[in-house]
């Protein structure tokens, strides 16, 4: 027999997936064709609605359990569940808590942490964000100290207010004096440039041999070969609410949990995981039940999240990991209050 699509599905069939879907979610128990019929307005019986359980099993929708008359939603049901949902407003004195915690003209990694923070405290589920850097960062400043013993520390800040710090060691000493005289000349050429142009035009001016005669150059082409104006476009990424795996009921061995937070104190696992489902949801809320494919522990979870692009380029996941069972509605509107506030 064909998989029938939802679009396929008749009104009624879709109306009892859409039922049992949101029994289970409540209960964890397996829905029972009795319980169905006695929520429905239009009376029907059960013995109808246990025929058209039985369509919904042949099509994929539900399975029945070894040890149990009921039937439980498989991941294409909660699936379907979600991609139907409408989900409701939060209310404004959440909200208002929220816009208060966002930290306002902050740079994207700071607000990507505090981001995390507010949708675990919002969903109860475990929240990841992640703040991934434009590769063509405009430079605002630059500041240079000397720490004594030819050590000097670079700091960077980018116009979208990150703060790059390293510190680098001279072979010979350098005073404060010259260090600020460079300073003082890459921000009076640079300050609104890209990076990656400020530092290509600063190679062509250092290639020249007269910079060999010029003090002030001499000691920019010093700093500039120790990484002057190179910054780690890395991403940041922050999970917050790990805690709250440990209570779910997500038929988790000790074994898989272990591999679960394992694979979540990966940064590169974490960001595949971002990508592969977050990808195409520029602008929208994206909903994904069963992340088997990127993990055996993660056979029960679903992914709620969104990305979005930020004026200058830099890009921001936002997403909730949580059981299939989680509260999709409360969840999707946290996740697109969150958005809009992080795009503001």
């Amino acid at each position: 027999m064909a998989i029938k699509t939802q679009h396929q599905l008749s009104a009624r069939n879709r109306e009892v997936l859409q039922a049992i879907v949101r029994e289970f979610i409540a209960t964890g128990e397996p829905v029972a064709s009795r319980t169905v019929a006695r929520n429905r307005r239009d009376h029907l019986s059960a013995a109808t609605i246990r025929n058209v359980m039985a369509d919904l099993v042949d099509d994929g929708y539900l399975e029945q359990p070894p040890t149990s008359a009921g039937r439980i939603p498989t991941p294409k049901a909660v699936q379907f569940y979600v991609d139907n949902l409408v989900p409701r407003a939060l209310p404004l004195a959440e909200i208002d808590r929220m816009r208060a915690q966002l930290p306002s003209g902050s740079s994207p990694v700071v607000r990507a942490e505090q981001t995390c923070r507010i949708l675990t405290g919002l969903t109860r589920n475990l929240s990841i964000t992640a703040a991934i850097p434009s590769m063509d960062l405009v430079l605002d400043r630059i500041e240079l100290l000397s720490l004594g013993e030819g050590r000097v520390l670079f700091v960077v800040v980018t116009e979208d207010q990150a703060v790059h710090n390293k510190v680098v060691v001279l072979s010979e000493g350098v005073t404060q004096d010259d260090l600020n005289t460079v300073r003082n000349y890459i921000n009076h050429h640079y300050s609104g440039k890209a990076l990656l142009q400020a530092r290509a035009d600063l190679e062509k001016r250092l290639a020249m041999e007269s910079a060999l005669y010029d003090r002030l150059l001499a000691r920019l082409k010093t700093l500039y070969q120790l990484g002057l104006l190179e910054v780690d476009a890395s991403p940041e990424v922050f999970t917050e609410g790990t805690s709250y795996l440990l209570a779910l009921d997500a038929q988790l061995t000790r074994e898989k949990l272990q591999h679960l937070f394992q694979a979540l104190e990966e940064k590169q696992r974490v960001l595949q995981l971002l990508d592969l489902f977050l990808n195409t949801s520029q602008g929208g809320v994206a909903a994904h039940v069963g992340l088997k494919s990127v993990h055996p522990a993660l056979s029960n979870f679903s992914l709620i999240g969104a990305s979005v692009r930020q004026s200058d380029g830099a890009l921001t996941r936002i997403a909730v990991l949580g059981p299939m069972r989680m509260n999709y509605e409360k969840v999707i509107s946290a996740i697109a209050f969150v958005r809009d506030a992080v795009s503001a």
